[in-house]
This record gives structure tokens, C-alpha cells and sequence, in this order.
């Protein structure tokens, strides 16, 4: 079996427990299926597709393909490059990273399928200290976004910083705008420790998006896993690939 083969059968295995919950596919999530099947996608991506469930998830968020989103701290390029082929033709992605960190995907964005998607560089630096981010000051310039993905890098920055992002998304989005955030769970008001710092507690998530300016619309628990004992690092043995996550979509005001 060549390559190319072999990653349509792995995504199509991963894919079968995820879609026999739907009647039908919508037009969006046959596009996000096709852009799974791309050949850039190297075997570390789709040995994540039934973890991260992507088909149902960028349902759940709303997207459509034509809309302008911000893909903020993309890292890798996992859903960077499901997005992409799925908003070629009639919307906009727009990166927002680090520009040093942008020009490593260099070869990714010259290939076609990423045509109407842009580098967008914000400030943004690792701290080792602190094991987190640092954003200086931070504009996505533009006002007129239909959405704002945040994807497991919230718990990245400290208040002060997540108050500049939700801040900066709010600007950003349209009236009517969607501000999608995913994250690893945390128990309600488990204290602040290393172990915990990849880690977020959804209740305080929700209060810090609100005072932007965002309505919690709706959220999900497609990334509930029960397994997960909510207590150790993410990246432990015991839950790494299988963490528990929560979903919330916020809302700009209109």
C-alpha cells in the first residue's frame, strides 16, 4: 500500500467511530474529511484525528467556509492544516504567532491549498521561568473576524495575558463573532501548582472571557474523558492523548 493510500485508510479507521453518530454529513464536515486526506499530513497528525475529532468538533464551533478566522498560536499546524483547504476558496485564515515561528511553516503555506491563508505576527515569546508565554502588545488588526480559535493554549499565559487576548479577540470579531476556546480540565478551584499548569478550570474561564465582553453561548462535552483523573500533567503517560478537554463557544454581542 503507498503512502498516500495507507493515510486515507488510518484517517478512515479513525474516523468510522466519530461518524456513526451522524445521519448525515453537512457539506462542511465532508470538506473537513477531504482536507484530512491531505498528503502534507504527516502520520504524527492523523494518529490524533480520533483523539481531537475534528469532523465533529469544527461542527460544534460553528465554522463555515467562508468565513475569516484567526487560528491564534497554531503550534504545529494540526488544525492549521485541515482549516486551510477548508476555507480556500471562500473565506480567510489568518495565523497569529510569533513571526520567527511563522516562517518555519514556509513550505506548508506555498502549497495551493493554502492560497487564502495569511501570516498574521503578534508578540509572543516563552518564558522558561514561568513555563509560560509572554504576549506584548497584542492586535489582531482587523474588526471584522467571524471567528477566534483558542486550542489548547489558554492555559499558556497568566491573567494578565489572557485578559490582552480576550481583549484582543473581542476587538477583532464582528458583532455576532465566535470565540471558540478548548482546553485541558482542571478540578473547580484546584490551586495553582506545576502540575496543574497545563491544566484550566472552566468555571474561571468563563468569568475571564465574560468580562471581554463575550455571552457564553453554548459548550460541549465531546472531549469528556472519565479516565482522566483531573490530577496529573498533561503530559503523563497515564493521560496524555486522552485528557479531558472543555468546549466553550463565547459570542460577541451584536
Amino acid at each position: 500500500m503507498n503512502k498516500c493510500l495507507s493515510k486515507i485508510a488510518i484517517t478512515t479507521l479513525l474516523l468510522s467511530t466519530s461518524l456513526n453518530s451522524f445521519a448525515a454529513l453537512t457539506p462542511l464536515q465532508d470538506k473537513v474529511i477531504e482536507a484530512m486526506k491531505k498528503d502534507y499530513r504527516a502520520e504524527e497528525d492523523t494518529k490524533r484525528d480520533r483523539n481531537r475529532d475534528p469532523v465533529r468538533a469544527l461542527d460544534f464551533f460553528g465554522l463555515t467556509d467562508d468565513m475569516k478566522v484567526i487560528e491564534f498560536a497554531p503550534g504545529n499546524g494540526w488544525y492549521t492544516k485541515i482549516l486551510a483547504p477548508v476555507l480556500k476558496d471562500k473565506g480567510e485564515l489568518h495565523l497569529a504567532y510569533k513571526n520567527e515561528w511563522l516562517n518555519s511553516m514556509n513550505g506548508l503555506l506555498e502549497k495551493d491549498e493554502f492560497k487564502s491563508t495569511h501570516k498574521l505576527p503578534i508578540e509572543l515569546d516563552w518564558n522558561n521561568k514561568d513555563y509560560r508565554y509572554d504576549l506584548g502588545k497584542l492586535s489582531f488588526n482587523m474588526h471584522d473576524a467571524d471567528m477566534v480559535l483558542n486550542i489548547r493554549e489558554y492555559h499558556n499565559f497568566n491573567l494578565v495575558d489572557k485578559t490582552k487576548l480576550n481583549n484582543a479577540a473581542f476587538d477583532a470579531l464582528k458583532p455576532g463573532g465566535a470565540y471558540i476556546i478548548v482546553d485541558h480540565s482542571r478540578r473547580a478551584m484546584a490551586p495553582e501548582t506545576r502540575e496543574m499548569a497545563r491544566r484550566e478550570d472552566p468555571v474561571k474561564v468563563i468569568l475571564e472571557v465574560q468580562a471581554a465582553g463575550f455571552i457564553l453561548e453554548k459548550s460541549s462535552d465531546m472531549f469528556y474523558r472519565p479516565d482522566d483523573e483531573l490530577r496529573f500533567e498533561v503530559g503523563r503517560k497515564s493521560v496524555t492523548g486522552n485528557t479531558d478537554r472543555f468546549t466553550l463557544v463565547f459570542r460577541k454581542p451584536k
